[in-house]
């Protein structure tokens, strides 16, 4: 049976890699899912409009060929006024980006035609996704849905460093961005509340609300991680000095930093953040994309979305 397919594709996506094996990626939709639309974005959000009209006008399965960033995009499409349009929509994912750190938490491969295999023989899985409230870039406060990890801190100020590069052509691995604005950044002050435990205020580099296990281009921040379990893995770092980090950075590419005295792992369903007084600005990032800034408010949503993969 086929199903009333819409393919949405940043062509952007992986460097601008997408647009230029966009021939190969349309034979190979063609042959596996035979009828579908097709529309490419040309700016930022476009796809979240797109995924919320084609689901309106009767799509049964929405196939993302992107990054962590784009699938983001489609799957905010998938709600409107806080409610799931239609819980028989399916998000499907072809990786074409440069991350693409949601994908492995669903066991979906890298390449084009395994990925494909995926969208059209394996189950849709419920799984939970994360709503975030917070501070837009523009000041006016913004409710937004993510998929994967949202991270507030250092984590932030990378994902900023690493889309300005991208923007400008520069090649920057997220590692490279992380160790050089680690030299110069400053610990944050944060009042943080889990479900009803609130924490001392203390200085935290970063603090990740995690649904899925992988971020930052591989690492495993969250390893335990289960994404239709109903609670986040909040994974919090206090501050560390230049060598103490550079000891320990590369435990979390093994997912064996959990033992560290200074990183602890808390499970909840509602995670609130604050800044303690005169701490300043504090970035927010969400699946890729830095849109904001504390306070922010992270609840998740149970078995809220369909999506091809397991879990």
């Amino acid at each position: 049976m086929l199903l009333k397919t819409q393919v949405i594709v940043n062509p952007e996506s992986n460097k601008g890699k997408t647009r230029k094996r966009w021939k190969y990626i349309q034979e190979a939709l063609k042959n596996f899912l035979r009828e579908f639309k097709c529309e490419f974005t040309e700016k930022p959000f476009q796809a979240t409009e797109i995924s919320r009209t084609a689901i309106k006008e009767g799509t049964e399965l929405v196939v993302g060929v992107g990054g962590d960033g784009t699938m983001n995009e489609i799957a905010n499409g998938f709600y409107e006024n806080r409610e799931i349009i239609n819980p028989e929509t399916a998000l499907g994912i072809v990786p074409s980006g440069t991350g693409c750190d949601f994908t492995r938490s669903l066991n979906i491969p890298s390449g084009l035609k395994d990925s494909l295999k995926v969208i059209t023989q394996a189950p849709s899985s419920l799984i939970d996704i994360g709503s975030v409230r917070f501070k837009g870039n523009s000041g006016k406060e913004q409710e937004r849905y993510f998929l994967n990890v949202a991270d507030f801190g250092i984590g932030g100020e990378v994902v900023k460093k690493v889309n300005e590069n991208r923007m400008k052509r520069k090649a920057s691995s997220y590692l490279k961005c992380l160790l050089s604005t680690f030299i110069n950044y400053k610990n944050k002050r944060l009042r943080i509340k889990i479900d009803d435990k609130e924490l001392p205020i203390d200085e935290y580099m970063v603090g990740t609300i995690s649904n899925g296990r992988i971020f930052g281009k591989g690492m495993k921040i969250a390893p335990e991680a289960e994404l239709d379990d109903g609670l986040f893995d909040v994974v919090l770092i206090k501050r560390m000095k230049l060598f103490e980090f550079l000891r320990n950075v590369w435990k979390i590419y093994t997912g064996s930093h959990l033992s560290h005295p200074k990183i602890s792992l808390i499970r909840g369903r509602k995670t609130e953040v604050f800044p303690a007084e005169d701490e300043g600005e504090v970035l927010i990032e969400l699946d890729g994309e830095q849109l904001g800034t504390l306070p922010a408010t992270f609840e998740i949503v149970p078995g809220s979305i369909l999506v091809k993969g397991y879990p």
